[in-house]
């Protein structure tokens, strides 16, 4: 599919990444398409998997989540997929990769406080079976990440 991803669905998905909210109507306005159209592409990009879904922007301090860090995880490599599988069930993760270079895993985490973030740390992550040793970087401030540009 991304070989047959044009330059008005690049700008539809710029769009949406902006605002998942927006209807169909204003879609087709901004872009100079018909709202029959629009609505044909984004559908063929849903069902395409481009466009994976749609989701709320949640601040996490808001939502009492306000430690981050990110994790990274030196593992048994042979584990990797039981371990990734286990660090997908943990509470307040949030973004997990698999990496090439001094660590394995590197992943993003969000909990109540610096208390809650150590029990995850220390207790479940460094329990794992598989799992060698981990590295917490405690995150001070983000930056509000980039949106799709096309």
């Amino acid at each position: 599919m991304a070989d047959a991803v044009d330059d008005i669905d690049r700008r539809i998905l710029a769009e949406l990444s902006q605002d998942g909210r927006l209807s169909m109507r204003t879609l087709a306005e901004r872009l100079h398409i018909s709202r029959a159209n629009a609505y044909a592409r984004v559908e063929r990009l849903r069902s395409a998997n481009v466009i994976r879904g749609f989701r709320a922007d949640v601040d996490p301090v808001a939502a009492g989540l306000g430690t981050s860090a990110y994790v990274t995880v030196n593992l048994n490599q042979a584990e990797w997929r039981d371990v990734a599988d286990q660090l997908r069930a943990l509470p307040g993760v949030v973004h997990i990769a698999l990496v090439g270079g001094e660590f394995d895993v590197i992943m993003l985490v969000r909990a109540p406080d610096n208390a809650a973030l150590g029990r995850l740390v220390l207790d479940e992550i460094q329990g794992m079976p598989g799992v060698v040793n981990t590295r917490t970087l405690l995150v001070f401030e983000e930056a509000e990440p980039p949106t799709f540009k096309p």
